[in-house]
């Protein structure tokens, strides 16, 4: 379902500007095999779309994938000639009369603040990856270091109401300093999907994502136990 809508969601924007070389960005892309999957799938749909629309070469594509440092990038990179390859021969079963050229590049760095140019992105996509934070919130620990959060190490029934707030503040200043900086770097009509955990409800302690993290938490408190 999300790689349904984040197909049509880039088709339209390419409908809609006809670029030659198109730029598209993946924010968090890991190092498994759905990262490449998704280029494959946004690839084809363009090369469809592009010859539907005026029966001309598909635009160049510019792929940017983004991790942290410590990201796998070499994983990836392993698989391209493979990815290269299939993408090769579904062309050719295709009787594609144009190629183009695909290039995929690692861009390392945190998401929250510039990671490109300015207005060279058409396309940005992030998949469960804006929910984690920055960083740890200071309003965590008390003016010892000590943490508000006892036994936790999320928001649970028995934190107090400081962690929460603690924890949506953080979250307001990144995701401000995440859009701030994605609207320098794409074009004024490009688009983004992003896709992130949520709650289904204004309580912060939403049992179908908090059940996780309990556990988590007792686990490390075994650990620490032992």
């Amino acid at each position: 379902m999300t790689k349904h809508i984040t197909v049509k969601c880039l088709e339209k924007t390419y409908a809609s500007m006809t670029p030659m070389s198109l730029g598209i960005a993946d924010l968090g892309c890991a190092s498994g095999q759905n990262t490449l999957s998704s280029i494959r799938e946004m690839v084809e749909a363009i090369d469809e779309i592009s010859s539907k629309l005026s029966n001309t070469a598909p635009p160049e594509y510019r792929v940017y994938l983004n991790d942290l440092y410590t990201n796998d990038f070499n994983s990836l990179f392993k698989n391209l000639p493979d990815f290269y390859n299939e993408l090769k021969n579904k062309r050719h079963l295709r009787r594609h009369e144009f190629d183009s050229s695909i290039y995929i590049a690692a861009y390392p760095g945190t998401f929250y603040g510039r990671l490109f140019p300015d207005k060279c992105l058409h396309f940005v996509y992030s998949f469960s990856s804006l929910h984690w934070l920055s960083r740890v919130p200071s309003e965590l620990y008390d003016k010892r270091g000590n943490s508000i959060n006892k036994g936790s190490v999320s928001i649970t029934k028995t934190s107090p109401v400081e962690v929460s707030i603690a924890y949506s503040n953080q979250f307001q200043k990144d995701f401000s300093l995440f859009l701030g900086s994605r609207s320098k770097e794409l074009l004024s009509e490009g688009r983004m999907v992003l896709m992130l955990l949520g709650r289904r409800n204004q309580s912060h302690v939403d049992r179908g994502n908090s059940l996780l993290w309990e556990l988590l938490s007792q686990s490390f408190a075994l650990l620490v136990a032992q």
